[in-house]
């Protein structure tokens, strides 16, 4: 059986994607690297608090057949922008090179729709840095997963993205916006599994349709 790594495992989707991944008769262990606890509990599962400005305290530990990465912030609560790329480019390239430095051979990234490194928009260009810089660690095998709004029931409310998620709602009753139309958490953690299930070599691209698809 596999051993499953994830970062991430206290937002919308890392949540639902360790409960998935203790359900999965293929995987015998899930190791979570987190700040916090999960506050889930299953004899498949393993948990090391962390802090992620000390990779000498936990790089040796990250060893495993896959990791799946959820890891992420907002502008809001990371206070400026600069501490949001700490966490959304920083931290996740640091966690996947200690993983590509122990061999693991494939990973799983959430990115985003419309990610670019020459995108006009902040977020959507920080996340297009780190599909780029992470494809140069040469994983056997690399699957960006690029969803568009996430919904489901979060910890902490955010007004400005239920708000938001509204107006996409709104338009996808139009018809527009439909690169960009939400998808419920669980559905994205299942894609994400059944994507390294594919086993496909190299870099791998997942756009919402066929999140949706695998989600199924």
């Amino acid at each position: 059986m596999k051993t499953a790594l994830v970062i991430g495992a206290t937002g919308l989707v890392g949540y639902q994607l360790v409960k998935q991944l203790m359900e999965d008769k293929d995987f015998g262990k899930v190791v979570v690297f987190s700040r916090r606890v999960t506050g889930l509990v299953s004899p498949r599962l393993e948990e090391h608090l962390i802090d992620f400005d000390h990779p000498e305290q936990w790089q040796h530990l990250v060893k495993g057949d896959v990791l799946f990465s959820a890891l992420g912030t907002t502008l809001a609560r990371a206070g400026s922008k600069k501490a949001q790329y700490k966490v959304d480019h920083g931290y996740q390239f640091q966690f996947a090179a200690a993983a590509a430095r122990n061999a693991v051979p494939a990973y799983v990234l959430v990115s985003s729709a419309g990610a670019s490194p020459k995108s006009m928009t902040f977020y959507m260009r920080m996340k297009g840095e780190l599909e780029r810089d992470v494809k140069g660690l040469l994983f056997s095998s690399l699957a960006l997963i690029k969803p568009g709004p996430l919904v489901g029931a979060r910890p902490e409310k955010r007004f400005g993205e239920q708000l938001g998620l509204a107006v996409i709602f709104f338009f996808n009753g139009l018809g527009l916006f439909r690169k960009y139309r939400p998808i419920k958490g669980e559905e994205v953690a299942r894609a994400m599994i059944k994507a390294y299930k594919q086993g496909k070599p190299g870099v791998s691209s997942y756009n919402l349709d066929a999140l949706f698809d695998l989600a199924r």
